[in-house]
């Protein structure tokens, strides 16, 4: 009889010290879970510290060439001019526009050239910085004497693109169309018409298809033009938009066929003079 409870109580000890094992096991696996979930805890802090650290010394106005918010006058906006070293093109470089620019009001840009007058309207509350960086370059000359210097003439891409500073018509060649100013900026009131982005009489800036390439260069719709809502809707053509017209009908001689399409024009039209005037 005895034999039979002894070996009851070995079986219950066995069971208690079995049952007391398994609640140590778990007791140490709970204990590592914790120490594993601290340690990714504390990671996570030291990282999130580290890029607060990093957003803090960006958000710092002496490390930015971007004026703070609370330096920006009422009434106006900051701008962003990134220095261009030229990235295979070329660079006439006659400073930068000043690091705020007005968000309201309007402007009138004019080209006197070799064929007429064209005047165009600039609503700078849509592209403020696009627009203060015309004034700055007109203000320089930077377009004078310079021709425009690629025509495209297809059924639905009629545009005459100039802006390049060193196109001053002295032996064209395929390489124009490389020159800018010693920044870029980035793109402002993109179409949001998608049956027709770019309407007659649009005048839109060029930029490499890279956001945030927009320099010099602009090209003028002298039909409903499709392409992609990249581009920079400048303003609209108010006189002139004949002009235009014509340079486009007379056609291109394929020089750019083979590379960015079309050629130069074949009747060239040179900006002889840009200004840009509040309206």
């Amino acid at each position: 009889m005895s034999s039979i409870k002894d070996r009851q109580r070995a079986a219950a000890r066995a069971r208690l010290e079995k049952e007391m094992a398994e609640r140590s096991a778990a007791a140490r696996q709970r204990r590592r879970r914790q120490a594993v979930i601290g340690s990714a805890i504390a990671v996570v802090l030291i990282a999130g510290a580290a890029v607060w650290i990093v957003s803090a010394l960006n958000d710092d106005p002496k490390s930015s060439d971007t004026p703070a918010a609370s330096s920006v006058p009422a009434g106006q906006v900051a701008c962003t001019w990134t220095p261009d070293q030229g990235g295979g093109g070329k660079v006439k470089d006659v400073g930068t526009p000043p690091a705020t620019a007005p968000n309201t009001g309007k402007g009138v840009l004019t080209m006197q050239t070799n064929l007429g007058t064209i005047k165009a309207s600039i609503d700078r509350s849509k592209v403020p910085c696009t627009a203060a960086s015309f004034e700055f370059l007109a203000g320089k000359k930077f377009w004078d004497n310079t021709k425009c210097h690629r025509l495209v003439n297809e059924a639905t891409f009629k545009v005459l693109q100039c802006g390049d500073p060193f196109a001053t018509g002295k032996g064209y060649r395929e390489t124009d169309g490389q020159g800018g100013p010693s920044y870029t900026m980035g793109e402002e009131n993109l179409p949001t018409d998608t049956k027709n982005p770019y309407p007659a009489g649009s005048i839109a800036m060029a930029n490499t298809g890279q956001p945030g390439s927009t320099g010099s260069q602009f090209f003028i719709c002298s039909e409903n033009t499709q392409l992609p809502a990249n581009y920079t809707l400048l303003g609209t053509i108010t006189d002139g938009l004949d002009i235009v017209k014509g340079v486009v009908k007379a056609g291109d001689d394929g020089a750019f066929a083979q590379s960015a399409g079309g050629g130069h024009p074949k009747k060239e039209m040179d900006i002889q003079k840009m200004t840009f005037a509040a309206a």
